[in-house]
């Protein structure tokens, strides 16, 4: 029987209204973070709320208490997937791509960290939603927030008061007695970007800005009788948002007409895009864009020499297949293996825990770079080509971020894979040389041949179906590509298809969108190979983590 995850579809779309004013970003939402772990989702977001859990607490935790729903993801995939070793990092202060996150259980329990999971019904209204109680023995805070895609975060409640942040902004939290004259003081004597005030548990006034408060105003506020105490969290995200942030467009339709007098290429409208929506210039957006092709290569690079990691279900098939192509026994086609080997490469790089880019999500991390730097490399073109080609893909990635999502667990694997193959189509076109309608064309097409594809991961490892969806989703950019380059007729346009994906994704049961509940994962052998892992690895006896 399918079981169907209910979420309140208005109060979703009201929260992702909100926060349009911050737009996405292609290195916040689309092409990053850097990390380890299998999946963004779960690893990268969870590592970023535990963050700004931990400067809430001011860096002093001693006991957390974790709840999911029963109905949602993370309930079945919280430890298979990494959210159980994000969230510990974060509580421990580490980044996305600490070499110490596979020892995330050994490292908890020096901290003295003591951690309960309790699942049971929480009126969740999102499938990635994090309820956390944090006690230390001066204080007890709660924190309610949500994993929206690629390792994006909302933080949606915090000591019982409604809040909205994702972590680009530096917050600043006043809790208070009364708020008025606080309120008063702070607006004659700061710049800030927001400023209110919240009423939960306790209030607080909230401040954000591009830097905390200067320290001659937080010792006058130390020094009201109305403040209580001050909390300060740092963002956790690259590309900080600000006041009445705008961009240049938002959809393929407003690009096209914003591009009207200007005959820009689609890697240089992504520039112009991420430009205005981080404040920074055109040469900055190109070399970030090359420090992340960088990265890719070097993962790339690290795969093809072979990668070990014990809790993992595959070995290194892109060994036995570089063996197989270089013994010619592979059907010919110079860029499509070289592809399908650079995709294999990045995945199993990802799978045993190597440093790799969310791209757009870790559990996709294959296609886009093996597309684009695999059919580069065969075609000798330079390091400026293949950075051109992912700034392309970058916002094709932002229109879908926007209108779509790039979570599994709202969109099954056509979030990912299917996003990732749009993307790369694009990428694949401006290497080609191709024109801004036929990138578009491109990513349309692609993404028409992902809609539906479901996400039913293998014993909750990030790789089997994962790596064969990725190789697909790389080699059927290149078909989408060539078609696009040949002038083929897309019919649908972008924005469309990616509005059409949306709709496709709320119609995906929950037991087929990344929870471990239906499809392959719950077939004979993977309930086999789950049983060997789990007995492989046995039951932790730890009194510091506990799961109800």
């Amino acid at each position: 029987m399918d079981i169907f995850f209910i979420f309140d579809n208005s109060r979703i779309q009201k929260l992702k209204k909100k926060i349009m004013n911050s737009y996405p970003s292609i290195f916040n939402d689309v092409i990053g973070p850097v990390m380890r772990g299998p999946s963004s989702s779960h690893c990268a977001a969870s590592l970023r709320i535990g963050r700004l859990c931990r400067d809430l607490m001011d860096g002093d935790i001693k006991e957390v208490l974790i709840e999911f729903d029963p109905n949602g993801s993370l309930a079945t995939t919280h430890k298979g997937q990494g959210s159980d070793m994000g969230l510990f990092g974060g509580f421990l202060g580490w980044e996305a791509h600490d070499e110490r996150l596979p020892r995330y259980l050994q490292e908890i329990d020096e901290a003295g960290i003591k951690i309960t999971i309790d699942i049971h019904p929480i009126g969740a209204t999102h499938p990635n939603t994090y309820k956390l109680t944090l006690k230390n023995d001066k204080e007890t805070r709660t924190v309610t927030a949500l994993s929206t895609g690629g390792g994006m975060i909302q933080v949606i409640e915090i000591d019982g008061a409604s809040v909205l942040m994702a972590g680009d902004f530096y917050e600043t939290l006043i809790y208070v007695k009364s708020g008025e004259q606080v309120m008063e003081f702070l607006k004659e004597s700061i710049a800030y970007d927001e400023i209110a005030i919240h009423q939960g548990d306790v209030a607080f006034i909230e401040v954000k800005s591009d830097q905390f408060l200067p320290s001659g105003i937080m010792e006058e506020l130390r020094g009201m009788e109305e403040v209580l105490f001050i909390k300060r969290l740092s963002p956790v995200l690259p590309v900080l948002a600000r006041k009445d942030l705008s961009v240049p467009f938002i959809t393929a339709a407003e690009m096209l007409e914003y591009n009207r007098d200007k005959n820009l290429s689609l890697w240089e409208l992504a520039v112009h895009y991420e430009s205005t929506r981080g404040n920074i210039s055109h040469e900055e957006v190109f070399e970030k864009m090359r420090h992340i092709v960088g990265i890719m290569s070097n993962a790339i690079e690290l795969g093809l020499k072979g990668t070990s990691y014990d809790d993992r279900i595959l070995g290194p098939q892109s060994l036995n297949f570089n063996r197989q192509m270089k013994r010619k026994k592979l059907v010919e086609g110079d860029v499509l293996n070289e592809v399908i080997l650079y995709t294999s490469a990045m995945m199993e790089v990802k799978s045993s825990m190597g440093v790799i880019v969310a791209a757009p999500t870790a559990g996709s991390c294959g296609a886009l770079p093996g597309a684009v730097i695999g059919t580069a490399n065969v075609l000798k073109l330079s390091e400026d080509d293949k950075v051109k080609a992912m700034l392309a893909a970058g916002i094709i990635g932002v229109f879908i971020a926007a209108h779509a999502t790039f979570a599994a667990e709202m969109g099954g694997c056509m979030a990912e894979c299917g996003s990732g193959s749009g993307m790369a189509a694009a990428g694949i076109v401006t290497l080609r040389k191709g024109s801004l309608n036929q990138t578009l064309a491109a990513a349309s097409m692609s993404l028409q041949s992902s809609l539906g594809m479901i996400c039913d991961m293998i014993a909750d490892r990030v790789e089997a179906p994962c790596l064969n969806r990725n190789v697909q989703a790389a080699t059927h950019a290149i078909s989408s590509a060539n078609m696009a380059l040949a002038d083929y007729d897309q019919v649908i346009p972008l924005d469309e298809v990616i509005e059409t994906m949306k709709k496709v994704g709320d119609a995906i049961p929950n037991t087929l969108r990344c929870t471990g509940l239906g499809g392959l994962a719950i077939t004979k052998t993977a309930k086999r190979i789950e049983a060997m892992l789990a007995e492989k690895e046995g039951v932790p006896n730890k009194t510091f983590f506990k799961v109800c």
